[in-house]
């Protein structure tokens, strides 16, 4: 038996009625989500839903809209889903959680209708919406909240896999009987589990980088005026490798050395600049932040700040 799906166009309403049929229909189908068209005055948008066991796929074409979960609508929900977003066309913003995932096509985010959440699309759109029941990945023991918001997809691996079947899902679900669809949801719901847990492990990666970046940094600004202050020493001092120091700062342009220099620079600029420093020396201020050669502080003082540190003296004092 050809497995039932819903479809809606506002191409069945006059023009003047398409944006509020087509907000009736999303309250309706996505259990009482409100949404809005940015305040202009035409819209057009159509959607076709079918069922896969107890994964509903959606195929969802529109102009640019938004749609809003509040926090009273998500706790009075009878039935907890998590909800895909994988665009064709367009793009999605996925706000949950205090995080937000924008998503182009080859990508997909994830988010909790029990939750309060918003998708804003921008622009015309074309999307495939998946929901699964949140029970059925919950009761596996992942930590979800975790993983809402987040951007799937674009690197391959498993979560571009899980894409891939869904879409193919789609395409398909029209031809098959309601066992098969069955077991296709049920191949959609555990690849979405692979892949939630495989950015679960890229997660907790970035989250210990996150974590030795920010204990180098406190170590910095505690050693700073400490002319030893070097990559070895601070590994020692923290415990770990050089090649993981190296890696907690593998996203700044300038790795560990320069971020020790440009805190000493910014030290010094800040003395200098201080009228209650103006007896000081240069170079007691320089040595008291880790310089231990004045040609080299005068150098690197002049290439990051445009000025030699006795010109931008006079130029802080100037009224």
């Amino acid at each position: 038996m050809p497995v039932s799906s819903l479809q809606m166009n506002t191409d069945q309403v006059a023009p003047a009625e398409r944006a509020g049929f087509w907000s009736d229909w999303i309250a309706r189908l996505f259990m009482g989500l409100k949404s809005d068209t940015y305040g202009d005055a035409g819209f057009d948008g159509r959607m076709n839903s079918l069922r896969a066991g107890d994964v509903v796929l959606t195929r969802l074409e529109a102009n640019r809209h938004r749609v809003v979960r509040s926090a009273q609508l998500a706790r009075a929900s009878e039935i907890g889903y998590l909800k895909i977003v994988a665009p064709y066309v367009g793009c999605a913003g996925v706000e949950q959680q205090g995080r937000e995932a924008w998503v182009t096509p080859d990508q997909w985010s994830i988010y909790d209708t029990t939750d309060s959440y918003a998708v804003a699309n921008p622009v015309r759109v074309e999307h495939l919406i998946v929901m699964l029941p949140k029970s059925a990945l919950a009761e596996r023991g992942l930590a979800l909240d975790a993983m809402m918001a987040r951007r799937l997809g674009g690197s391959g691996g498993v979560a571009r896999l899980a894409l891939e079947t869904m879409r193919s899902a789609y395409r398909e679900l029209p031809t098959m009987s309601d066992s098969a669809a069955q077991g296709v949801g049920e191949a959609i719901t555990q690849l979405v589990h692979l892949a939630l847990l495989d950015l679960a492990g890229i997660q907790t990666a970035q989250s210990q980088r996150e974590a030795l970046r920010e204990r180098i940094k406190q170590h910095v600004g505690a050693h700073l005026g400490d002319p030893a202050l070097s990559v070895d020493g601070i590994a020692l001092a923290l415990g770990c490798s050089r090649r993981q120091l190296y890696n907690a700062f593998a996203e700044e342009s300038d790795g560990v050395a320069g971020y020790i220099l440009r805190r000493r620079l910014e030290a010094c600029r800040k003395t200098l600049a201080d009228r209650a420093s103006d007896a000081r020396s240069l170079t007691d201020i320089a040595f008291s932040f880790g310089f231990s050669n004045m040609a080299h502080f005068s150098r690197v003082f002049r290439s990051h700040l445009g000025m030699a540190p006795s010109d931008y003296r006079r130029g802080a004092a100037a009224p």
